[in-house]
């Protein structure tokens, strides 16, 4: 579901401008959906791309992976 634009962020830029004006044209829900999936590849392949680059850099690794397995990430909350 689409939601309204906060009071803090009336004004759009350039390319939010351009991704309203493709999307006004949009007939069903079946195309949105259609949009939505396209959208979800697309920023997903970048970031596999990005992984990819950082895999062949060495800055991540299999070891760097092992960490994560016990890393404790989350923020600490005070009682």
């Amino acid at each position: 579901m689409l939601q309204a634009p906060s009071q803090a962020h009336t004004t759009f830029s350039p390319f939010q401008i351009e991704m309203l004006e493709m999307v006004s044209r949009v007939k069903d829900q079946s195309e949105m959906s259609d949009i939505r999936r396209l959208l979800a590849d697309y920023f997903a392949q970048r970031a596999e791309d990005e992984i990819d680059r950082l895999w062949e850099e060495g800055v991540l690794s299999e070891e760097v992976m092992e960490e994560w397995k016990t890393e404790h990430m989350r923020t600490p909350y005070a009682q």
